[in-house]
């Protein structure tokens, strides 16, 4: 983690934004008048299949029905 104050920020965004990109730099946190304001990360793309999944184990199948899946068949149809 590398720390910045927010005129070292301004005047290096190019640097910081490479750096993160690189991976040489995980985080980079703004300080202004020494207290952290905002932190740079690297944005990393999610690959469509991330969200699969996401609810697993907070829902319950029902058993099915062979009348409802007819029925629900016949609706798209």
């Amino acid at each position: 983690m590398k720390t910045v104050s927010l005129r070292e920020a301004r005047s290096t965004l190019s640097r910081l934004v490479e750096a993160l990109e690189s991976g040489s730099e995980q985080e980079v946190v703004i300080t202004r008048r020494g207290q952290p304001v905002a932190k740079l990360l690297p944005a990393q793309a999610a690959p469509a299949s991330a969200r699969i999944g996401v609810a697993k184990g907070l829902f319950q199948m029902p058993e099915s029905d062979a009348a409802l899946d007819a029925e629900v068949s016949r609706l798209f149809t």
